[in-house]
């Protein structure tokens, strides 16, 4: 990133320091596609937020179609679309998936990894479905991307951030440009603004930086006693329900406790967890998901999220099944 600073000018200038920022500006679109093992086209974003309402608002198809689990800025970007529904699981329903898609030109949605439950969509048969109706998938990879492989995807929703990347850069990866809408301007025409150089050099360096797998095993394992705990004492660990979790997004209900109350004493211990999406736990309705999933009130209410970085070590891990345990025998 600071050698992004250096490059002060607009990479669309004519003049040599435009030509050297549009050089590095290149240079680092080519090395996030190597990365992430892309060879379509890159558009660079401000995150995902604004891939995502790119992709749905100009994508070149029909009628929009989303599951209900999606994050909010998915929902927001498509208000009118249709939402497909999911199992008790969290995986979207691929029977009804299958009638939803045959009409003409579909604009598919559909997120990689849940941001709240950690959960993974069945892509590779998502896109058969979809693609072979005519439709375009868009696969939300936010919380995939840098961490598992992309899946088979029209266009892919990227950022930087949930891979330890820089805050507020991400990107819309796109099949080829004829499957969205032109706007003129920067990104060959495809995006207003001048690019966010700095934060895109970021990106493309902690991609490359990125371990395999994205967490530690070991780090991983004072989870396992935690799980078989929050089940004894009557909690719900949810990937016990979940159709395909992933090892680094978590969510628990903690037995006589609300999850706000939860966040709060987390907080003073020096824990940072959530309650739903980060983008949407500033109010307090009941998560859109867990309520398609069919989690009663009650549970809802006490779900938190924790999830695992690159560099989240064993002993934090530890910390936080410790605090969870005297939280919750505290409240029996």
């Amino acid at each position: 990133m600071l050698e992004g600073f250096a490059l002060w000018a607009n990479p669309s200038s004519p003049h040599a320091e435009g030509r050297k920022a549009k050089a590095a500006l290149e240079d680092a679109r080519a090395r996030v596609k190597s990365a992430l093992g892309w060879d379509g086209e890159v558009i660079f974003t401000s995150g995902a937020s604004e891939a995502a309402d790119m992709a749905l608002r100009r994508a070149a198809g029909g009628a929009r179609l989303v599951s209900s689990v999606e994050h909010d800025a998915v929902l927001q970007a498509a208000p009118d679309a249709e939402r497909l529904p999911v199992n008790s699981s969290g995986a979207l329903d691929l029977d009804i998936l299958a009638e939803a898609v045959q009409r003409e030109r579909p604009v598919v949605a559909v997120q990689q990894v849940n941001s709240e439950t950690g959960n993974r969509q069945p892509l590779d048969e998502v896109a058969r479905l979809v693609n072979g109706a005519g439709g375009l998938l868009i696969a939300d990879c936010a919380q995939g991307a840098g961490k598992i492989s992309l899946p088979p995807c029209d266009m892919a929703i990227v950022s930087a951030h949930k891979f330890g990347g820089p805050v507020g850069v991400g990107a819309l990866l796109l099949r080829n440009f004829s499957v969205i809408a032109p706007t003129g301007g920067h990104e060959r025409g495809y995006r207003r603004g001048t690019e966010n150089l700095p934060a895109i050099m970021g990106m493309a360096e902690a991609l490359e930086a990125g371990s395999t797998p994205y967490v530690d095993p070991q780090v991983m394992e004072p989870l396992d006693a935690l799980a078989k705990e929050c089940r004894e004492l009557g909690g719900i660990w949810l990937a016990d329900r979940l159709a395909d979790p992933t090892p680094y997004v978590r969510a628990l209900a903690m037995p006589r406790m609300s999850g706000s109350t939860q966040l709060m004493r987390f907080d003073m211990a020096g824990i940072a967890v959530s309650q739903g999406s980060a983008c949407s736990s500033g109010t307090l309705k009941k998560s859109h998901l867990l309520e398609a999933m069919g989690l009663d009130d009650d549970a809802a209410s006490r779900m938190i999220r924790v999830s695992f970085g690159w560099n989240t070590s064993r002993a934090e891990v530890e910390r936080f099944c410790e605090v969870w345990s005297d939280m919750a025998r505290g409240a029996a």
